[in-house]
């Protein structure tokens, strides 16, 4: 689950208003459970996004090929490119409605309306129309553009920059995130093959119904729960604000045809002809700004971009959750828990061990690192993103040993080998996710941090289009095999556990280039 927790070095973006009273720290609010009072409410808004945005997730390839393709598995490869630009355009849409928030409508405003317009996308793909259903997408990448950055920042007001309780804040709201992510595949996968369809034909319909009933609850909640926020959030009063919503709803209305082009123009010339130029243009941004500050500043910059680009080779290889894996779980996975007849485990549910893992491990990795912080051994940043690199790599080391040793008589291999591959692949998402957008504060030039986060962004999204690149190759053009997934995989571990040891190797180099920056 590509999620982030702030910590307390982090800015939580510039305040559209001062608080009430004229200062610069957050309003007095009420405490529950020895946090501000709208942290609550604040977590239950996101688990209820999460769980409409992680519903669909299992069941959106699996649909495509079904719906649009009559079952065939020569549609498996189309659909994970959709896959692929659909994520990839998520992220470079969160781009865009951060800046519509920071300088336009305010974080409230952009909250409600980006749910208005997800959750509109939410019910649109459930109409059996392929244009239809693109159009739905767009229009989710659109509201999730609106809704993502925003929700977040709005944590961070609550606290005062030196309070002690900010990061404790951060884990909370981040374990609303992980909760909606795991109960959503349950809840959904428990729709589609028992409630209104069966295992065979699963109902994939009401998946996204359900989910976009979940996206109207976040939307309701925070509707009602925003008057605890006491303005924070909110632009000053008397800037024609409703004026402004209107303005920003017809952007987003006449972007979901351009997003739709940009879906439609597929995987391949989305990444060269979009996604990597911006990426080229941002980057240079940077350097160019961090050579005018200085070489230390320049150092740091470049610094940064070289972690950018590993990052988009761990995300490239991580999101096969959505694609890849969903068509292993299908075909070549024996769900069967206690043999024919017995229990199948839902392909939806897992989608489901990311967040529960990260639930149960995240505490054990930041005692870990705890603990070698006081010996002085703890990795710096760049190895922390090496191990991350290389434990998405044993990931893939397994199922390599499972395609080649564990297949039974009838060409499926164990559950318990992807149960335990999304186990491995979060422990290598713990290594990395969580410092990223940490460590672009502190290596970004001041007066371009903002592009710096969107640099993570957009290399983030680069590797989820690459996903489903490298997913359409696994399923080739007639479906996904036993071969052609021991192929796809064997590449995925020799990429990532190669690009692991190198960044192991010269982090020291780049270390020196972050000039003391942990």
């Amino acid at each position: 689950m590509n999620v982030h927790v702030p910590n307390a070095a982090e800015p939580a973006g510039p305040p559209l208003m001062a608080p009430p009273g004229g200062g610069s720290e957050p309003p007095q609010f009420a405490q529950r459970l020895g946090h501000p009072a709208p942290l609550w409410m604040l977590f239950m808004t996101e688990f209820w996004e999460r769980f409409a945005f992680y519903g669909i997730r299992w069941a959106l390839v699996l649909y495509m090929v079904a719906q649009f393709h009559d079952g065939n598995a020569a549609g498996e490869a189309p659909s994970n490119l959709i896959y692929g630009a659909y994520l990839a355009l998520v992220y470079a849409a969160a781009i865009f409605g951060g800046y519509v928030a920071d300088r336009v409508l305010g974080y409230q405003r952009s909250i409600l309306l980006g749910a208005v317009i997800m959750a509109a996308g939410l019910f649109m793909i459930s109409m059996p129309d392929p244009e239809v259903f693109k159009f739905g997408l767009a229009t989710i990448i659109c509201g999730n553009g609106l809704f993502k950055p925003n929700i977040s920042t709005m944590v961070g007001k609550l606290y005062a920059t030196d309070d002690n309780r900010r990061d404790a804040g951060f884990t909370i709201f981040y374990m609303g995130i992980n909760l909606g992510g795991f109960l959503a595949p349950i809840l959904t996968g428990i729709l589609a093959d028992q409630i209104f369809g069966t295992q065979a034909m699963p109902a994939y319909k009401y998946v996204f119904i359900a989910s976009g009933i979940g996206m109207l609850l976040s939307l309701v909640w925070f509707w009602f729960g925003r008057r605890q926020l006491a303005g924070i959030g909110r632009p000053p009063e008397g800037d024609g604000g409703k004026q402004k919503v209107l303005y920003v709803f017809i952007g987003a209305l006449a972007a979901i045809p351009a997003v739709y082009f940009l879906l439609s123009m597929g995987a391949g010339p989305l990444n060269w002809y979009v996604l990597l130029p911006m990426f080229v243009i941002l980057c240079t941004l940077l350097l160019v700004e961090g050579i005018r500050e200085g070489k230390v500043q320049r150092d740091k910059a470049i610094a940064m971009l070289i972690i950018f680009v590993f990052n988009i080779l761990f995300w490239m290889f991580f999101e096969q959750a959505g694609s890849s894996f969903t068509f292993l779980a299908d075909k070549i996975v024996d769900r069967d828990i206690f043999g024919p007849g017995g229990f199948v485990f839902s392909n939806a549910w897992f989608q489901s061990v990311n967040s529960l893992a990260i639930i149960a491990l995240a505490p054990v990795i930041a005692l870990i690192w705890i603990w070698m912080g006081r010996r002085n051994v703890e990795p710096n940043i760049p190895r922390k993103f090496s191990l991350g690199l290389i434990f998405n790599g044993l990931a893939f080391l397994l199922l390599m040993f499972a395609l080649s040793s564990l297949v039974n008589d009838v060409g499926k291999i164990p559950f318990w080998t992807l149960f335990m591959v999304y186990v491995i692949q979060s422990i290598g998402e713990l290594c990395l996710s969580p410092i990223g957008l940490s460590m672009v504060t502190k290596l970004a030039p001041m007066r371009l941090v903002g592009f710096g986060m969107g640099g993570w962004f957009l290399s983030t999204g680069i590797g989820n289009n690459f996903s489903g690149i490298f997913a359409g190759q696994v399923s080739g053009e007639t479906g996904m095999t036993t071969a052609s997934a021991l192929t796809g995989y064997t590449f995925g571990f020799w990429a990532l556990v190669g690009a692991g040891v190198l960044l192991f190797l010269v982090a020291p180099l780049i270390q020196k280039l972050m000039h003391g920056v942990k």
